[in-house]
């Protein structure tokens, strides 16, 4: 494997301690950099052109990404983008990023990216709740960890708030979405259920209160043979007695009083379980 192959493979962008660690020499980093081949950033630090921005800001503060930043990487859903780096840092620390400490598994790969574990372990202790339980019930759900694996890695009053996240997941979301829409029906105390199969109708999103379906649509349900298999859904919906609602990623995130005032309009007066 030649030099720009092996950058490519860790992530466009490493110490150059790094690559002599993997058996390439002195030499060849020098010839590398003087056929333009690859750039240096500053003392150490060597990089391909387009090398994405995260990793490179890993590498240059001699970190690992974790926690959010971390979650495309390991490929986990993620509900937001987060406004600063998140970094493992063993040491020292960086200006401008979310600093984790303490690991409890190596590094899976030569990408400066924190494992797994580590990545799910300072999620839990540093997001809000719903962000936390969307990157655990992604990575549950992929068979990549499990709920009793992390809460013996979160001991201690200390891990307390961590722990009770865990509580949040139960694996049955086909999208991050779904959890942030779960979480805050249940949160209002809506009897929830979540992937009901119903005679007729196929499997919904959510039953509330044993009437009402809530379908939450994402960029397929705009596609014209989905918009028609939606409407046959909504026709046997409302010919069997069930109400639906049907929200997308923008109303489930970011107007959640609109939902939940909607959902009690249906609601009301018609409990039925």
């Amino acid at each position: 494997m030649d030099l720009t192959t092996y950058l490519k493979y860790a992530g466009s962008v490493a110490r150059t301690a790094t690559l002599v660690q993997a058996g390439f020499t002195e030499r060849t980093i020098r010839n590398s950099l003087a056929a333009r081949d690859i750039a240096r950033l500053r003392h150490g630090v060597v990089a391909l052109r387009g090398a994405a921005p995260d990793l490179v800001g890993a590498v240059l503060a001699n970190g690992l990404l974790s926690c959010a930043s971390a979650a495309p990487h390991h490929g986990l859903w993620r509900l937001h983008d987060p406004e600063r780096l998140h970094l493992l840092c063993r040491h020292g620390s960086a200006a401008g990023v979310v600093i984790h400490r303490g690991s409890v598994v190596p590094q899976e790969f030569p990408r400066p990216v924190a494992g797994l574990t580590d990545t799910l372990l300072h999620a839990l202790r540093c997001l809000p709740a719903v962000d936390a339980a969307v990157m655990v019930e992604s990575a549950v759900l992929q068979g990549r960890t499990t709920l009793d694996y992390l809460r013996r890695h979160l001991p201690a009053n200390r891990n307390g708030a961590a722990r009770k996240v865990l509580d949040l997941v139960d694996g049955t979301a086909d999208s991050a979405i779904e959890i942030v829409a779960r979480l805050l029906f249940r949160g209002e105390g809506i009897y929830t259920q979540t992937q009901v199969e119903l005679p007729g109708i196929g499997i919904v999103d959510f039953l509330l209160e044993g009437f009402l379906i809530i379908e939450i649509d994402g960029s397929s349900h705009l596609e014209a043979r989905q918009v028609k298999k939606d409407r046959g859904r909504n026709n046997a919906s409302a010919l069997a007695g069930y109400a639906v609602l049907r929200y997308g990623y923008q109303d489930v995130v970011y107007k959640q009083q609109k939902v939940l005032d909607e959902v009690r309009q249906v609601l009301r007066g018609r409990v039925v379980r």
